[in-house]
């Protein structure tokens, strides 16, 4: 199987920073994100501390970060990353259907705002699941319910329903959804998710919806949750000025790491991040 040196998870100022340090470190990267580039980055109306790029809005931000990608051929992976686990010397990345080995990881997520909902620590990876593409097969020809909590999800609640029986989804947004009609779209506020039996079951305010499983799908999973093991405070992940995180070869940089949330500020912490991964990977070779 193919191994690539760093993997990076998240395409905001974080991510693109250090993908372009690592590449100019001669390291083969793996970029997992939205080709998009961060959501939050593309909505922001102006920044004004951002060095070359005065009162630019948010749209053209990204837009040059995505340009600067491409300048340097480096490709993003579009999706969506369930879990990492540390392997000894290196990494194994659950993608979508696939699993990617890396010998370093830098978590560049952003930072999740939502607390889980009351049952979904407790039932993750017993009836919850936060990756369509990866568990859709364990639920083929059942019934399932997806909690978005973005209009990028649509596109997981959609693919499900070409592989369950039904799909049940309840939008977190005020967006208006476009989904096919095979996907029943419910407009409750979702306030947990209980054992039912044999199966599962949503509650919200207006009722209780059993299903055989659920997705709850986020922009970006509790970093605790992503890389079992890793060290936590809140929602933030603990890291030094390397940036190096409490696991060895995997290191963290931009909102993940805590206050304050400005985009100059995580692109510092991404090139210190990949700099870091790279110095950690000469490290191995050495021994």
């Amino acid at each position: 199987m193919e191994r690539y040196d760093i993997a990076i998870i998240g395409t905001g100022p974080a991510g693109v920073s250090a993908a372009l340090t690592a590449v100019n470190r001669n390291k083969k990267v793996l970029l997992l994100g939205s080709g998009q580039m961060s959501e939050k980055v593309a909505k922001a109306h102006e920044i004004r501390n951002y060095p070359g790029l005065p009162a630019v809005k948010g749209a053209d931000m990204a837009k040059a970060f995505r340009n600067q990608l491409d300048q340097m051929g480096i490709g993003i992976t579009e999706k969506r990353v369930g879990a990492v686990y540390a392997m000894g010397d290196y990494f194994a990345l659950q993608v979508g259907e696939e699993m990617l080995e890396a010998g370093a990881v830098i978590l560049a997520t952003g930072v999740v705002q939502a607390k889980p909902l009351p049952g979904e620590e407790e039932l993750l990876g017993r009836g919850v699941s936060y990756c369509a593409t990866c568990d859709a097969p364990l639920y083929r020809g059942k019934d399932v319910i997806v909690v978005g909590y973005g209009p990028r999800e649509e596109a997981e609640a959609a693919f499900l329903s070409e592989v369950c029986r039904s799909v049940t989804y309840f939008p977190m947004y005020k967006e208006e959804t476009n989904l096919p009609e095979a996907v029943r779209v419910i407009r409750e506020k979702v306030t947990g998710i209980a054992q039912d039996g044999a199966r599962r079951k949503v509650t919200t305010e207006g009722g209780e919806y059993p299903a055989d499983g659920v997705f709850v799908l986020r922009e970006a999973v509790a970093p605790g949750q992503l890389v079992p093991g890793l060290e936590t405070e809140g929602a933030h992940v603990r890291v030094n000025r390397k940036m190096e995180t409490s696991l060895p070869g995997v290191f963290a940089c931009g909102d993940i790491t805590g206050t304050p949330y400005q985009y100059v500020k995580a692109a510092g912490e991404g090139n210190v991040a990949a700099i870091s991964a790279a110095a950690y990977l000469d490290g191995l070779k050495k021994k």
